[in-house]
Order: C-alpha cells, then structure tokens, then sequence
C-alpha cells in the first residue's frame, strides 16, 4: 500500500517523468509484441501440425522447432538463424544504427520490426497522456497492445488466434465489473449479441453466395468490442471496419491487379475501428 502512494505521489509530481518513463517501458513492451507476432502463428502451426498427424495416426515429419515459444529460444536473425546481441536488439534505436539490416548477414530487416515498436510507444503515450496514470489506463493499455497483434498476425497469416482474441474480450468483462468503460450487464449483453449476430449474418451470406466472408476469429474479435464498450459501440465500429476495408481492399486488388475472390483480412480492420472508437467516442 506504501509503494503504491509513493508511486502516486511521484507520479502527481512529475508527470513529465513518468511519461518519458511510460515510454521507455512502451518500447520494450513494443519489441516482446514483435516476438508474439512472429512466433504464435507458429507455435499455432506447431499445434495444428501434431493434433492432424496424432488424429490421422501418422508420424510427424519436418516439425517445427517443439521448443519454440515466446520466451526461448532467444532473438536470432530469420536469414541466418544467427543470435542477436542484446546491443543489437535495442527498441528502434538499433534499427536505425545497423541501417536495417542484419549484423551477420547484412540481410534486409522487415519494417514491420520498428514499426510496431513505434506504433506501441505513440499509442501508449497519448493515452497516457490523456488518461493519466489509472486503473483505466491500464486497461487500455493492454486492449491497445493487443490490438496490435492482432492486427499484424491476421494481417500476414490471416488467423486471429483464439489467446488473444478470447483475452481481450475477458479484459473488457473485467474493466467492466468496475464500470471503466460500459455497466458489465450491457458489456455481457453486447458481447453475446456480437458474435451472434456476426455469426448469422455470415451464414446468411454464405446460403446466398457459397463463399465464406470471414473466419470465426472476426466473430471473437467483435464480440471483444462489445464486452468493452458496450452494444452502443457495434455498429459504428462495424460500419467504420467495413467502409476502410472495401476501400483499401479495392485499392489493393487495383494496384496488385489481383482478382476479387483474393482473400484480404477483416481483423486490422476491426482493430483499427476500435481503437479509433476507443479514442474519439469513449475517451472524448
């Protein structure tokens, strides 16, 4: 209890500090979202791989590395399976001094590696600043961080993985037993109703077109939004997810000159619809 009035003092002093300090811990958290968006669709991949060969009664072949999970091995380069110093793997500041390239190799380092990092330290620190240090804030720092993954796993593998999804949608029941966002009985009542009727709409559409429009993983997603904000929040958020997709879908296929039954995820959609809704209509 001590502790935690010293850290409020402190943080009512210095408020300047303490987001200099969000920041920092924003990176870090930045860089450990980079390894959850590279190495979950493979653990993911590992697990399908081993319960189709166990039900089908065939021995595994080529399995992915079983040791692999979020915390070991440690970071080695992807071209050249070669370990990365700990002075290399510096949030942004060791992308920009090994010019985005591998130490080793010299092999191009993805964007996306610093991009996150920076999406994660922007977002962290503007509602941190227009939040302050709360119980809200930690709320929403954790719907922002794993909004992220989501985005970028979906976005690359087009699987929203049921960890997170299920995670952010019990985060919001929680926030809400406090009232942070939504009364829990509307949070409950949003959520059911989101994934049903997301749920029907799809097999709607599937009885009329014989084409599947999205996974059971959007389903989860949006059932998250409602369980955070309530059934108020669905459709705009919906609305918004749907209008951003048609048009950079259509932007998109024009530019790859790809055709219309190329599949585009719906999920960084979403995201990017509810952390807008987070930001501009509950946070107003």
């Amino acid at each position: 209890m001590m502790s935690l009035t010293l850290f409020h003092n402190y943080v009512v002093l210095h408020p300047a500090t303490s987001l200099v300090w969000l920041g920092l811990f924003s990176l870090l958290v930045g860089s450990f979202l980079n390894v959850v968006i590279y190495r979950l669709p493979l653990m993911i991949q590992t697990e399908w791989k081993t319960e189709c060969c166990e039900l089908l009664q065939q021995p595994i072949s080529n399995p992915l590395t079983p040791s692999l999970n979020l915390c070991f091995p440690r970071s080695h380069c992807p071209a050249c399976q070669r370990l990365i110093p700990a002075w290399h793997n510096i949030p942004l500041i060791s992308y920009v001094l090994l010019r985005g390239r591998c130490h080793a190799c010299t092999q191009r380092i993805s964007w996306h590696y610093p991009f996150v990092e920076l999406l994660c330290l922007g977002l962290s620190l503007f509602a941190g600043y227009y939040l302050g240090f709360s119980l809200q804030l930690l709320f929403v720092l954790l719907f922002i961080w794993l909004l992220i993954c989501l985005s970028f796993i979906d976005l690359t593998h087009q699987i929203l993985p049921d960890g997170l999804t299920l995670g952010l949608l019990w985060l919001g029941l929680i926030a809400n037993t406090a009232t942070l966002f939504t009364p829990l009985p509307n949070a409950v009542l949003a959520a059911a109703s989101a994934y049903l009727g997301l749920w029907l709409f799809i097999k709607l559409f599937y009885l009329c077109t014989k084409k599947v429009g999205m996974g059971h993983g959007d389903f989860k997603l949006f059932a998250a939004f409602g369980a955070w904000f309530g059934g108020s929040a669905l459709l705009p958020i919906l609305t918004t997810a749907s209008i951003l997709a048609t048009l950079v879908g259509l932007v998109y296929l024009g530019i790859q000159r790809k055709g219309r039954d190329t599949p585009i995820p719906f999920g960084p959609f979403l995201c990017i619809a509810g952390c807008g809704h987070l930001f501009f209509t509950v946070l107003k």
